[in-house]
């Protein structure tokens, strides 16, 4: 397996990191389009919403599965923090766009919502838990932290992940094969790392 992957990993390593953050900007870019052109939905602002919401879901099941990619025999490691990071901004980006466009930045509606609507108490508590991991996303936190407890607080994504999953499948309000599809791939790299590495070790270690 890992012979069949080779040529590709040999050109991925020719491949400057930075470029992820390109190739991550075109979905922005293509919303921006469709806003522009008319054609992101009848209702612009929740089209915008939900795609950033969506994307901010692909980047982070993408984080998650670089170790079993790597497993597998395609090493994606160099790229695993840009990731990891346009899962945050498209996240940032999904919450702006709810408070100013969606809300009208209506601080009482949206306290009120924060903590009384479910599905937006998992959105928020999968932000929250983000942040520390986008923060110290960098070299000098690895170095100021040490490598077993940074990677301790970068566990963190895990439940960050599920709350994310259950903020997009209740928002959706119906199953749909998208839906099902990307939740059967957070449960599959999570049922992964556990049967890999262990329950105690994918919290503690």
């Amino acid at each position: 397996m890992h012979l069949v992957f080779d040529p590709v990993n040999k050109a991925l390593r020719r491949v400057p990191a930075w470029w992820v953050y390109v190739v991550g900007a075109l979905p922005f870019a293509w919303m921006a389009w469709r806003v522009v052109n008319g054609t992101i939905g009848v209702d612009p602002v929740a089209g915008i919403e939900w795609a950033l919401g969506l994307w901010a879901m692909r980047f982070l099941l993408a984080t998650l599965a670089v170790t079993p990619l790597r497993w597998l025999g395609l090493n994606l490691v160099r790229f695993r923090r840009q990731l990891g990071l346009l899962a945050f901004y498209y996240t940032l980006a999904h919450i702006a766009v709810w408070m100013l466009l969606y809300m009208g930045m209506e601080w009482g509606q949206i306290f009120h919502d924060l903590f009384l609507v479910l599905f937006i108490l998992y959105g928020t508590l999968s932000t929250l838990l983000l942040l520390p991991l986008a923060l110290t996303s960098n070299d000098w936190s690895v170095r100021r932290m040490g490598g077993k407890q940074w990677n301790r607080v970068h566990k963190l994504v895990y439940p960050a992940a599920i709350l994310a999953m259950l903020h997009f499948s209740l928002v959706a309000k119906v199953y749909t094969n998208e839906m099902l599809t990307y939740a059967a791939i957070l449960t599959g790299l999570l049922v992964w790392r556990l049967v890999k590495v262990g329950p105690r070790r994918m919290v503690l270690a």
